[in-house]
């Protein structure tokens, strides 16, 4: 009985804990529910989408910056997962300004979200490859991500700078 209660606690927990987890504001919404390699293969203008991945290029002229990325699937929060054996095929997005190559640099992250309004035909090696091409309304660049710290610190005891009873 108590395994049980344990368990509908434990899915409580991990629902509420989701439920907290959301993508920034301006890339919340409604988004067609197409990936940019399904987008390529078949028509479609005008559709709003919100796709993600990493940037391999970006190409700055005087009235805009386009970025040519390799689309990922989305977490909740609309970060782009990390997984590098994964792709969605590619897409370009553009957006009028300037933003600066310097800190959109490439393997960075991001998250797009507009309309696709046409497509593009590029070389990969020898292979003519069709880009969706996004018009970006929002650009989200996500922070990088660091490793994380794990060395392991013994524990403290009360009277000792480490505790003497502590098993290595």
């Amino acid at each position: 009985m108590c395994s049980r209660a344990f368990r509908w606690i434990a899915v409580l927990c991990t629902a509420i804990v989701a439920g907290c987890a959301s993508a920034p504001k301006a890339l919340q919404g409604q988004f067609a529910d197409l990936s940019a390699d399904l987008a390529r293969q078949q028509d479609a203008l005008h559709r709003e989408v919100r796709w993600g991945g990493e940037i391999i290029a970006v190409e700055a002229d005087a009235q805009q910056t386009c970025f040519v990325v390799l689309s990922r699937s989305l977490l909740p929060t609309a970060r782009p997962v990390t997984k590098r054996e994964e792709s969605l095929g590619r897409f370009i997005a553009c957006r009028q300004g300037f933003y600066d190559p310097a800190l959109f640099s490439e393997g960075r992250d991001v998250t797009i979200a507009g309309q696709i309004d046409g497509y593009e035909s590029r070389l990969i090696s020898n292979f003519d490859y069709r880009y969706p091409r996004v018009a970006a309304e929002v650009i989200h660049l996500w922070p990088e991500r660091r490793p994380l710290d794990a060395r392991h610190v013994p524990p403290m005891g009360m009277y000792w700078r480490y505790d003497p009873f502590w098993r290595w």
